[in-house]
């Protein structure tokens, strides 16, 4: 069967996969209440096929792309769980320092997409690091049910400590001019917020979709901020004009888009929910800005 797309499937059936994305139904919660959309040949195990990620066809840098350098390093978090693991990428051929951008992926740990969205900032000339939350659990296992499954057991209190961690890491990297941005998507873009609240000298936070802080830590942030919304996004949405408010009244410099029409997670090209044009005009956006902040 053709992969379908995001306009092949109901808005209910997309709810539907919203709620088992982010654990809020379980996988045959999903197949139970899809089962009324599916028709024919397409039965709700089709469905879901349909929804979940093929990385192998969405990869746009592979590993051994001669145009960048890749390897997998371990930094010290001792406020964390101890020790943070991830892919660490950067221009093959440079001279001088480079800005660097942390990037934190969504509620699967460090799964191959995550992998090539680093890669990615690589070939547009940063360093870019993005850790596993899921390490101290044996790391990312190679499929998304069962890192889904690990992921509740995470301590989010250590888990946090360790992307802040490793933004001081980047900090301190020899190869690095200093700066540190940081792109987080989805469960990532909360992170991406709560960074910006924690990390005084964070340069830049590229929140995709991500969840917001209290207006009492919005206060904090110093760090300019460029935020993407996906139009079709209720639940996250729903947290976005009390956070305008407080990045208002707390004086944030800030951009923010909402792209209509569009699903949650808009930006993953592994799955139908992306939206080519949406996610172009996005990620060009977010290069433009990190080459604004973290190269002055």
């Amino acid at each position: 069967m053709p992969r379908l797309t995001a306009a092949d499937f109901s808005p209910e059936v997309l709810k539907l996969f919203d709620q088992y994305v982010h654990g809020l139904l379980s996988r045959r919660g999903f197949l139970d209440r899809a089962a009324k959309f599916a028709l024919g040949t397409v039965t709700a195990e089709v469905l879901l096929e349909q929804l979940s990620p093929n990385f192998a066809a969405a990869q746009q840098v592979k590993n051994d792309d001669p145009r960048i350098s890749t390897k997998f390093i371990e930094i010290d978090s001792p406020e964390g769980y101890g020790k943070v693991r991830g892919l660490l990428a950067r221009p093959a051929k440079t001279s001088g320092k480079l800005p660097t951008v942390l990037v934190v992926h969504e509620n699967r740990g460090l799964n191959p997409h995550i992998e090539d969205i680093a890669r990615r900032l690589a070939v547009d000339g940063f360093i870019a690091f993005a850790p596993d939350a899921l390490f101290p659990l044996g790391g990312y296992p190679g499929d998304e049910d069962k890192a889904r499954e690990l992921f509740p057991k995470l301590d989010q209190n250590k888990s946090r400590a360790d992307f802040i961690a490793s933004a001081r890491a980047l900090k301190a990297l020899p190869e690095g001019n200093g700066k540190v941005g940081v792109v987080g998507f989805c469960y990532g873009g909360g992170i991406a917020n709560f960074l910006a609240t924690r990390v005084p000298d964070l340069a830049a936070s590229v929140p995709f979709y991500g969840g917001q802080p209290t207006a009492e830590d919005a206060a904090r942030i110093k760090a300019p901020l460029l935020l993407h919304y996906a139009g079709d996004d209720e639940r996250i949405n729903a947290g976005w004009p009390a956070y305008e408010q407080a990045l208002k009244g707390a004086g944030v410099r800030y951009e923010a888009f909402v792209y209509p029409g569009v699903q949650h997670g808009f930006n993953n090209d592994t799955t139908p929910r992306f939206d080519a044009a949406a996610a172009k005009l996005a990620w060009g956006r977010t290069v433009e800005f990190f080459n604004r902040q973290l190269r002055a």
